[in-house]
């Protein structure tokens, strides 16, 4: 099959999770003999940051500057398609579902990959730039990165008729275990943007106990840090981190924390793609809770999971033989379940049940697809 996305980014992974999740998205549907056109628009914090390095065969990256000077090729391409879809926090969104669901001779298809910080815009009255405004009723199949109550508010709230998970998932060809570094070296690390509804748990499950613990290193990666942010002296920053470092990074760490963005834990079911990327480099990986987590992961067995400083630094505690046999287990569940390929495999029966009911948009009842 032939795929048409208009999505965020995936020449740069500077301040987002995408990038590297649909490089492994792509690079699976690729292996399996598809073809992908990714288009993007070109802005500069990205152009500034890429670390895309090389494309796979049957895959093009279309890098725009504006819409007006990429629409006739996006009609040619969309016409030509047996997939179009179209992702949360595409700058041109809108635009493209219009020409999607106008154009379309395929699947037509919307990937939220932000389905809780959407319905919770939402709820609060604030505008969500990429949602089109009669909602989501014309697309032929809804993704959501997120399961559980979020399928089905995608369905009442958005009018979404066929709705399934699509969840994080991890390229193993990428990450995998790797030589430690000494400027990575932690007894507990953590990669992530800073987003402020994730401070008051980031706060718990790492500045505290950073705090309590000054004999043990500390490791903090990302991006969009403030002034303000509460450092300790046990705490170290690297600024960016591409991917290309993130195996030996995870690999320099006892363990890695997992922080998830409030709105989404309080809907549950919403692994990032971090916790399959630390597992496949086995390392061992501390969570947050949230409803769903061991549908992925089985506590205390392949994660551990910490609500308090308390629990974080009983974590740290552990026997080193208990922690490495966790990321053992960790390491063979994302190998089994949680790979790309795993993910474009459940994409493709998807699109293709969805080919094979061939029911009109306008005479289908709703319908949300089994997911947590």
């Amino acid at each position: 099959m032939k795929f048409v996305i208009f999505g965020l980014t995936i020449s740069s992974s500077w301040g987002n999770g995408h990038a590297t999740l649909w490089r492994g998205l792509i690079s699976a549907l690729t292996r399996l003999g598809h073809e992908v056109t990714f288009f993007e628009k070109n802005v500069p914090y990205y152009a500034e940051n890429r670390d895309l390095h090389g494309l796979w065969d049957r895959a093009e990256l279309v890098l725009y500057p504006d819409w007006e000077s990429v629409q006739y090729r996006a009609v040619r391409e969309i016409r030509s398609a047996d997939v179009c879809m179209v992702t949360s926090y595409c700058p041109d969104a809108v635009v493209a579902s219009d020409l999607v669901l106008g154009a379309a001779r395929g699947v037509a298809c919307f990937y939220d990959m932000d389905t809780p910080v959407t319905l919770a815009r939402l709820e609060a009255g604030e505008p969500v730039a990429y949602l089109p405004p009669q909602g989501l009723a014309d697309f032929d199949l809804v993704f959501s990165y997120t399961g559980g109550e979020a399928l089905r508010r995608l369905a009442t709230r958005l009018g979404a008729r066929r709705v399934a998970p699509l969840y994080g998932h991890v390229d193993p060809v990428h990450y995998s275990p790797a030589a430690a570094s000494e400027a990575f070296q932690a007894d507990l690390s953590y990669i992530g943007t800073f987003a402020a509804d994730r401070q008051a748990m980031l706060e718990r499950l790492f500045i505290g106990p950073a705090r309590r613990r000054e004999n043990l290193r500390f490791v903090l990666a990302g991006s969009g840090y403030p002034e303000h942010f509460p450092w300790a002296d046990n705490i170290y920053f690297v600024r960016h981190l591409p991917p290309l470092d993130h195996p030996s990074f995870y690999s320099s760490s006892r363990i890695t924390l997992n922080v998830t963005r409030a709105d989404m834990a309080a809907m549950g079911y919403c692994p990032s793609g971090r916790l399959f990327e630390a597992a496949a480099c086995g390392t061992p990986v501390l969570s947050d809770s949230w409803e769903g987590l061991n549908s992925f992961f089985e506590p205390g067995v392949e994660i551990l999971v910490a609500r308090t400083t308390e629990e974080a630094l009983a974590a740290l505690d552990l026997p080193p033989q208990e922690i490495v046999a966790i990321a053992r287990a960790a390491r063979q569940r994302v190998l089994d379940e949680h790979t790309s390929e795993h993910r474009a495999r459940t994409l493709i029966t998807l699109i293709r049940d969805n080919m094979a009911l061939s029911v009109p948009a306008q005479r289908a009842s709703a319908n949300v697809a089994a997911g947590g």
